[in-house]
């Protein structure tokens, strides 16, 4: 049987970027708003392809054009007045590490995954928590080599 709820979600689409450096670090940008730190990315606008909504929110917030690759966290829930949000959180890749903030963010800063856990919301987090997982398991081999 199927359950409805009769209420479903009515919800804003965010997308954002969790962008590893060569050397693995992960991007962080500090809010103008509130001075809270977060993920790059922002909202999807209407008719938008996701891959594309992202890459555009995080040129115009940094700068930078990384390689966007599959989802790796999302969530739904309302916020404090009630209104619905989406989130959906993918792994980037990004050759540059020049950064060239929008009037959006005051500060950024490449740091370690354990410290962009440490600053960023539980959902932020989590997704950076998953994306190093996948990196992590994409460099472990497939299969071992029997020595001769």
């Amino acid at each position: 049987m199927i359950s409805m709820t009769g209420n479903p979600l009515r919800a804003t689409v965010s997308l954002r970027g969790i962008i590893f450096s060569p050397e693995g670090s992960v991007l962080v940008v500090e809010r103008t708003s509130d001075g809270g730190w977060e993920l790059p990315g922002g909202r999807l606008d209407t008719h938008e392809d996701c891959i594309e909504g992202l890459k555009r929110e995080i040129r115009e917030e940094t700068g930078l054009d990384p390689v966007v690759s599959e989802p790796v966290h999302s969530l739904s829930w309302r916020n404090d007045s009630g209104s619905g949000r989406f989130a959906v959180y993918y792994r980037c890749q990004s050759a540059g590490r020049t950064v060239s903030l929008s009037d959006e963010h005051t500060d950024w800063e490449w740091v370690t995954t354990r410290t962009a856990r440490d600053r960023l919301s539980d959902a932020q987090a989590t997704g950076v928590s998953r994306a190093t997982e996948q990196t992590a398991s994409s460099l472990e081999p497939t299969h071992s080599v029997a020595p001769e």
